[in-house]
């Protein structure tokens, strides 16, 4: 190999290299691993050899490095001076995500209870045994306060099984009136299936004032469920037992599913359970220190996410757990 041909020859091409593309193809040529001069190099024996063809590669990684700039340099005139971006041309439209079918069935619970005068609550999700069972009039033999039904942190604080101790928070802070209406998680030791799971939301309402009776009560859930499920929705009430209400009564909707002929998630009933509801115990009053002869009120709680599954008529909630995007994204 000739040196100074190699480098006369490498020292026009890169000369002549009119686009960056161009001078890639002479740097390979010339410069990569498999050139003439980098095959030299792995030849060499002698330290004037090295020398001799260490400096050529120098001098033209120099003179390489001085025509990219120029390129470069002319590549950015030529766009300042003939690109012209129109400033008033719509952009991409970007990805953007849109709120958990979860939390679309929040908002439109608050904005029922907002229209009717309801302050929302958010209270917290590790209580005590005297809030979560206690104050609300549970029997020491209530299963729920079975370490099988509830999680236990340790001998007197839990994680919630209902957002019910925000009723009992509320008393304490001030006297009624009271309309509000607590929403968030809660936690219980259920078998997962179509209509239950571990964790879960929850509303819980609670009306407190003078003359309040269970006609108040129904007439409340009766305009709730009709603003989220709209007015085609049938809506029944089944008298219960729940220890912080007297009477008490289970609403339930129509399943939407099966259009109330019966099916697997409804358990061929037509209908699906929403929650819990009633007037407000006496012994509650009086655990939070209030004449139960001068106040009365009535108190509900149902699961977001089955108010959720019967608005979208989901037949089953796992799913709403599960982050599938190929599901979430269809609401």
């Amino acid at each position: 190999m000739d040196p100074k041909a190699l480098e006369t020859e490498a020292q026009s091409a890169i000369a002549a290299a009119g686009t960056l593309p161009e001078l890639e193809d002479a740097r390979v040529r010339y410069l990569g691993r498999k050139s003439e001069l980098a095959q030299a190099l792995r030849a060499v024996r002698d330290r004037e050899s090295g020398m001799v063809l260490n400096s050529l590669r120098d001098r033209l990684e120099d003179t390489l490095g001085r025509r990219r700039a120029e390129l470069e340099r002319a590549e950015l005139d030529r766009a300042l001076t003939e690109d012209v971006v129109d400033v008033t041309w719509p952009g991409d439209e970007l990805p953007l995500g849109h709120l958990h079918p979860i939390t679309q069935t929040r908002r439109q619970i608050e904005d029922a209870f907002l229209g009717l005068g309801y302050e929302i609550r958010d209270d917290r999700e590790v209580e005590t045994t005297e809030y979560n069972f206690d104050k609300l009039a549970f029997d020491a033999w209530h299963p729920a306060r079975s370490p099988r039904a509830t999680f236990f942190l340790d001998d007197r604080r839990v994680l919630r099984t209902e957002t019910s101790p925000s009723q009992i928070h509320a008393l304490e802070e001030r006297k009624p009136p009271i309309y509000m209406v607590s929403i968030g998680r809660c936690y219980r030791r259920d078998a997962i299936d179509a209509t239950h799971y571990p964790i879960f939301h929850q509303f819980e309402g609670l009306a407190v004032d003078r003359h309040i009776t269970l006609a108040d009560l129904k007439g409340t859930l009766l305009h709730v469920m009709r603003a989220v499920f709209g007015p085609d929705r049938r809506v029944r009430f089944r008298t219960h037992y729940f220890p912080f209400t007297e009477p008490s009564m289970e609403p339930d909707v129509s399943c939407g599913i099966c259009g109330g002929a019966g099916c697997r998630t409804c358990r061929y009933s037509g209908w699906l359970e929403m929650g819990g509801s009633g007037m407000v115990d006496p012994r509650v009053f009086e655990n939070v220190g209030l004449d139960p002869q001068e106040w009365s009120g009535f108190a509900f709680g149902c699961g977001i996410e089955r108010v959720a599954q019967l608005h979208y008529d989901f037949p089953d909630i796992r799913p709403l757990w599960e982050g599938d995007l190929r599901v979430l994204t269809q609401f």
